[in-house]
C-alpha cells in the first residue's frame, strides 16, 4: 500500500470496539479509523457521534462493500466471528477478529484457506501479546535465563454472573473455556512452541446458563506439562479479571502478576527466580509502566499491513487453540485423556 495509514472499519457496537479498540485505532498513528457499520441504527448514530467516526454504515455488508477500507476489525459475539471474518477476507478486507477466533477448529481451517485464496491478513485479537512483558518473557526463555521451559501454570478469573451476558449463552460461543481458556492455551503454546499432543479436563457447568463454569485442564506437551483453571463465577467482581501466570524451568521459574487483558491499563512486573531464590521471592523483578496494548495492537497490526517489520501471530495458532478445546470437551464428557488434533 502507498498510502502511511490503514483505512478501518468496525463491524458492530460491542463495548470491546467502544471502550478499548476504536480509542485506539483513533489514538495509533499508522491508523485511521473511517466507519462503524451498526445493525441498530440509533446505536450505530449515538456511538458515531459520541466518538467522532466520519461514516455510518446501516449493515454490515455496506462496510465491506465500502472500496475505502482497508480493514476491520470484528468485535461481534463469538458465533458471529466465522461468518463475517470470512465474508470480509471475500471482500478483500484484511481482518483482525476478537478472541476466539472462531468457535470450532473446521472454522478456523476454512479461514486459512480464505486468507491464502484471497492474500488478505487476519489475525486473532488476542491483545495481551502485544504488551511489552510478553517479549521480555520470551527474550528471558530464549536466553536460557531459567534453563529450559518444564511446566507452566495459569489462573484467569471473574464474576459473570449477568444472564443477558453473552459469555453465558452456550449457542453464542460462552462459557470459561472460550472467553477465558483461549489467553491460557496460547499463553502454554507460545512457551512450548506449539500444541499439546494430549489433554484431561473436569469441567463444572451452570444449572441455568449451561456454560462451563469451572474448567480446570492439564497439557501433555511430551515430557513438560501446563496446567490451568479458568473461571467465569469465581475470584472478585472487581474491573479486571484475576490472573495468574507462571513458568517452572529447569534451573529457576518466571512469573508474571498481570499478564494477560488489561481492560485498564497497569503497572505490572515480571519476576524471575534463579537457583539461588528460595520460595516465592524472585531474585529479579523488570518493571513495566502502564502501556494500552490495545493500541500497542492497533499500531502493530497496521505497520504489519504497511510492510513494516513487526510481529504478528498466524491464524494457525487459533486452530491449534480450538483444537485443544475441543479436546478438552471431549475429556470432560468421556472422561480421561484426549488427544489434540494436529
Amino acid at each position: 500500500m502507498a498510502s502511511t495509514t490503514i483505512r478501518w472499519g468496525v463491524l458492530g457496537a460491542a463495548a470491546i470496539a467502544t471502550g478499548r479498540m476504536i480509542p485506539a485505532l483513533q489514538q495509533a498513528p499508522s491508523a485511521r479509523l473511517l466507519a462503524l457499520a451498526s445493525r441498530d441504527p440509533t446505536r450505530g448514530r449515538e456511538v458515531a457521534r459520541a466518538l467522532a467516526i466520519p461514516k455510518l454504515h446501516p449493515s454490515y455488508e455496506a462496510l465491506l462493500a465500502d472500496p475505502e477500507i482497508d480493514a476491520v476489525y470484528v468485535p461481534l459475539p463469538n458465533q458471529l466471528h466465522f461468518e463475517w471474518s470470512l465474508r470480509a477476507l471475500q471482500a478483500g478486507k484484511h481482518v483482525l477478529c476478537e478472541k476466539p477466533l472462531c468457535t470450532s477448529a473446521q472454522q478456523v481451517a476454512r479461514l486459512c484457506a480464505e486468507r491464502d485464496r484471497s492474500g488478505r491478513h487476519i489475525e486473532e485479537a488476542l491483545a495481551y501479546r502485544n504488551h511489552p512483558q510478553w517479549a521480555k518473557l520470551d527474550q528471558l526463555v530464549a536466553a536460557g535465563t531459567v534453563g529450559e521451559p518444564r511446566a507452566v501454570h495459569i489462573t484467569l478469573a471473574k464474576q459473570f454472573l449477568d444472564p443477558a451476558d453473552v459469555r453465558n449463552d452456550p449457542a453464542a460461543g460462552g462459557g470459561a473455556l472460550y472467553d477465558l481458556g483461549c489467553y491460557a492455551i496460547s499463553a502454554c503454546n507460545q512457551v512450548f512452541k506449539g500444541p499439546p499432543l494430549r489433554v484431561v479436563a473436569a469441567l463444572d457447568h451452570d444449572p441455568r446458563f449451561g456454560i462451563d463454569r469451572l474448567s480446570s485442564a492439564l497439557l501433555d506437551y511430551g515430557g513438560r506439562h501446563a496446567a490451568f483453571t479458568v473461571a467465569t463465577q469465581a475470584g472478585s467482581n472487581a474491573w479486571g479479571t484475576h490472573q495468574q501466570f507462571s513458568l517452572l524451568a529447569s534451573q529457576g521459574w518466571l512469573r508474571l502478576n498481570f499478564g494477560f487483558a488489561h481492560a485498564r491499563p497497569t503497572a505490572c512486573q515480571l519476576e524471575v527466580g534463579d537457583q539461588s531464590s528460595v520460595g516465592a521471592f524472585p531474585t529479579q523483578t523488570h518493571h513495566f509502566e502502564p502501556a494500552d496494548h490495545y493500541l500497542l495492537q492497533a499500531e502493530r497490526f497496521s505497520r504489519l499491513l504497511l510492510g513494516q517489520p513487526v510481529a504478528s501471530w498466524p491464524i494457525e495458532d487459533a486452530l491449534h487453540t480450538l483444537h485443544t478445546i475441543e479436546a478438552l470437551f471431549a475429556s470432560a464428557r468421556h472422561g480421561g485423556w484426549q488427544p489434540v488434533a494436529g
